[in-house]
């Protein structure tokens, strides 16, 4: 589906939707869990409803309910199934870190997108480590896995952080321990992330200062547990930009101050760029400034580039985007696709094999441009609309549902629009 956007005076509150990172983790452990869990507050979209799908194939009992989610773990796995992850890549790389230790043989595979994806450093690590893997394409999806996951030594190299998060997830269930060794890890924030699911589980592990190794001891299990999954940061970060980019102030409510999400540094960039910043309990005010440009490194908040490339165009300044390769691996390559869609808003952006350079001067002309069927990078154009002298044409803007359905909802309760 195509529209056209064309709105202005952006100003208001919204309660923003939960993370989908909080609750892909949660579903997935309470499947792997002993018991009962119940999840308050969880994310409604299509990717979360993938993970749900694949944690009924492999057999956890799961009831809705209003506003929650009742999981009761698997006491059984199937011998074989096949798992369709659908466009979900953090649901398709810890769930095959976590099947890997049920000794079943489980295909996993997605949409046209997510097979696209590559992932061999994770398969290679989980060989590694005991588990028999079949690929038709190596390193690529669909793929075979056949556990169970008996421990050892590897070594990953993390393009993406939730190679790791796979095996933090997954080495405690195994039958030894497990030595992880990390040369380079991106998105640090999310690792952490990880780490404070198992924490909660009092799963024992050791890690170095730096995360550039993991010991964690086999044979642990999961319990069930009751938890409230807060605010999605990655959500909010249209709504703070489009505060700084209309120079009026947006409250965002429902988010913890004290998460770990990497993307809630974002309100220090904008800080930077030069918006004022406050917190009440759980709400956090951005009031729009004139903005000028700066150099950030995104490699800890890659979701973050879309958004942060449309905000620059208003600054004045040069501002260098950098440090994040790993954008050009997700649902596009988000540095092409960005540098395509800039300019053909008449923004002057200059390409690096990691990076964007974005030579604002306070405006953009608005025009057509494609949304790649990228979530991330529709809701970063729609929120342009909100100053472009022309309206934004966007294409496959079906694809906000897959982390957040209620995005245009959200944006027409606090902007009014110009035409459509």
């Amino acid at each position: 589906m195509s529209i056209s956007l064309h709105r202005r005076g952006i100003s208001g509150e919204i309660d923003i939707v939960a993370s989908k990172s909080h609750t892909i983790r949660g579903l997935l452990i309470a499947t792997f869990a002993s018991g009962e869990s119940i999840i308050h507050n969880p994310l409604e979209s299509e990717d979360t409803a993938a993970c749900l799908e694949v944690c009924r194939a492999l057999g956890a009992k799961i009831t809705l309910g209003p506003n929650s989610i009742k999981i009761v773990g698997v006491e059984t796995f199937p011998e074989e199934v096949t798992l369709d992850c659908r466009n979900s890549g953090t649901t398709l790389y810890l769930a095959t870190g976590l099947a890997a230790t049920s000794g079943s043989r489980i295909t996993f595979y997605g949409d046209e997108q997510l097979n696209k994806r590559p992932l061999n450093e994770l398969l290679n690590a989980l060989t590694n480590l005991g588990v028999a893997v079949e690929a038709e394409r190596e390193g690529y999806p669909p793929y075979t896995i056949k556990g169970p996951l008996r421990g050892g030594e590897s070594s990953l190299i993390c393009h993406s952080s939730q190679f790791l998060s796979a095996l933090l997830l997954a080495a405690p269930l195994g039958k030894g321990d497990t030595t992880l060794t990390i040369p380079l890890l991106n998105e640090k924030p999310y690792v952490e992330m990880t780490l404070q699911w198992l924490k909660r589980q009092n799963i024992s592990y050791q890690a170095s200062p730096n995360f550039d190794s993991f010991l964690l001891k086999g044979g642990q299990s999961y319990s069930s547990f009751e938890t409230t999954i807060g605010g999605d940061y990655s959500a909010a970060a249209f709504f703070f930009c489009a505060a700084a980019i209309a120079g009026t102030a947006v409250t965002v409510r429902g988010l913890d101050y004290y998460d770990s999400q990497g993307d809630k540094e974002l309100l220090t960039i904008l800080e930077k760029m030069g918006c004022l910043i406050k917190w009440t309990n759980n709400a956090v005010t951005v009031y729009g400034r004139p903005l000028k440009g700066g150099q950030f490194d995104l490699n800890a908040m890659p979701d973050t580039l879309p958004i942060l490339a449309v905000t620059a165009c208003f600054a004045q300044g040069e501002t260098l985007l950098h440090n994040v390769p790993q954008a050009r691996i997700k649902e596009s390559d988000r540095i092409a696709s960005m540098v395509a869609n800039l300019r053909a808003l008449k923004a002057e952006v200059e390409e690096g094999s990691d990076s964007l350079l974005i030579k604002g001067d306070g405006h953009l002309r608005g025009g057509a441009v494609k949304g790649f069927g990228d979530h991330r990078i529709i809701m970063a154009l729609a929120i342009a609309s909100l100053a472009t002298e022309e309206p934004v044409v966007i294409d496959s803007t079906e694809a906000v549902k897959v982390t957040f359905p209620t995005f245009f909802e959200l944006l027409e309760e606090i902007s009014k629009e110009v035409s459509r």
